[in-house]
């Protein structure tokens, strides 16, 4: 039976039991005033006890979902109710029941979660600390307490004393702001890290978090790789020069053997021209290793272009800033000649090669477009990489020596498809105003 009923039920049998009173008490009174008083007097008591009786259901649920609610404060999801009713209240408490079953199983679930997320924290081999507002660690895995701590606990402790047992570079390198390739020298031995560091806010409270990643051993993998590469270019390359020149030495001895003097031009001339192809190919690598500190200084650029215009053609399609720029002109040129060179050898029409050149007061931009097969993703990805090239007898040499260029000068160098085919390669450099 329902509440509804019960109640209608309980109230229609005290109203017929109150007027049958009511009015068996005015006929034996002969006053249907004080028969209706001394019925309202003696119904009173008996109001209050069926009011209890009816509320009694109702104010026990409510204690109990009371009880129910303060153990879900403190975080107890245990605990549940008997749902023995079959009325409103007995579905309450089985509603009741049931959100407290899928609370158990997403704190379970939470629980599984953070107890993976641990695992992985502690056993990553990048050290984390997590500092608080206050400057405290908040949270330092096993990696951070080796590298820091000698193994002990850095929690509770401030950063900065936890630091101060950690190498100058590392320590330094902390207390400053922003990400930062560190080498420092850990048990003797030199290693090389990558801090990182994050501010965030989590349930109200500020964080700091450090993120020191040990690349020594990428690195030296890397290296290895990128000296096999170049072994296998260099090889490649020189076994492609001297071959044909062991073959044209011999040549030129037989001839001269013979007497047949008037050929010896022919074979000098492809030695030399072996021999300087040879000579610039190694000169390419060395300008690249050994590439010194850019010397700013005032540029014009009618006649920086003019110098470009007599290495390959290209066409203007802006006109030039009147502002001057302000660059190292001997690495500039070499690094947009190797661009236009590409942009010459990309496949495209060679009329389409433009050299655009905006100066907007921010920054300075060369840019060099081309109307060629462009560059796939992967190539892309990998172009500005040193040694790195598509082409068969390319050196990966130009773009690298460009990107180390515009680097140097605090610039960076971007490449992109274009929308109707080609490539589009810009150099972008900080604009300073020249002393007058």
């Amino acid at each position: 039976m329902s509440l509804r009923t019960r109640l209608a039920v309980f109230l229609f049998m005290a109203a017929l039991a109150a007027a049958a009173a009511g009015a068996w008490l005015a006929q034996a009174l002969h006053s249907p005033l004080r028969g209706w008083l001394v019925t309202a007097i003696a119904a009173a008591p008996l109001a209050l006890w069926m009011a209890a009786r009816l509320t009694r259901p109702i104010r026990q649920v409510l204690r109990a979902l009371t009880g129910m609610v303060a153990s879900y404060r403190e975080g107890d999801f245990s605990m549940s109710l008997t749902a023995d009713r079959k009325d409103e209240l007995g579905a309450l408490l089985t509603a009741h029941n049931e959100l407290a079953a899928a609370l158990r199983a997403q704190r379970a679930h939470l629980v599984q979660r953070e107890l993976l997320l641990d695992t992985v924290m502690q056993n990553s081999p990048v050290a984390m600390v997590l500092v608080d507002a206050h400057g405290r660690v908040a949270f330092a895995n096993i990696a951070s307490r080796q590298l820091l701590g000698t193994g002990r606990s850095l929690n509770g402790l401030l950063f900065a004393d936890a630091l101060a047992q950690a190498p100058p570079a590392l320590r330094d390198a902390a207390q400053r702001e922003g990400d930062a390739l560190i080498a420092a020298e850990i048990e003797g031995v030199e290693e090389t890290f990558h801090l990182s560091q994050r501010a965030f806010i989590l349930q109200g409270q500020s964080f700091n978090l450090y993120l020191f990643r040990r690349l020594t051993r990428e690195l030296s993998r890397q290296e290895v790789a990128t000296w096999k590469k170049l072994i296998r270019v260099l090889s490649h390359e020189l076994n492609n020069s001297l071959g044909p020149l062991s073959s044209l030495a011999h040549s030129g001895a037989e001839i001269a053997r013979r007497g047949e003097y008037t050929m010896l031009p022919g074979v000098f001339a492809a030695i030399a021209e072996r021999s300087t192809h040879l000579r610039d190919f190694v000169g390419g690598y060395a300008a690249f290793a050994k590439l010194p500190a850019p010397r700013p200084e005032r540029i014009e650029w009618d006649g920086f272009i003019s110098d470009l215009a007599q290495q390959y053609s290209f066409s203007l399609p802006a006109d030039v800033p009147t502002v001057a720029g302000w660059f190292d002109r001997v690495q500039m040129e070499q690094a947009v000649i190797n661009l236009l060179k590409n942009a010459h050898e990309a496949g495209g029409p060679a009329d389409a090669v433009e050299l655009l050149i905006v100066c907007n007061g921010a920054e300075q931009r060369i840019e060099v477009r081309d109307r060629g097969a462009g560059m796939s993703q992967t190539v892309l990805a990998q172009a500005l990489l040193p040694f790195y090239s598509t082409k068969r007898s390319g050196t990966g040499i130009g773009l690298a020596l460009a990107r180390e260029i515009a680097e140097a000068h605090g610039g960076r160098i971007q490449l992109a498809n274009r929308e109707e085919g080609g490539l589009s390669v810009s150099l972008d450099l900080p604009w300073i105003r020249p002393a007058e």
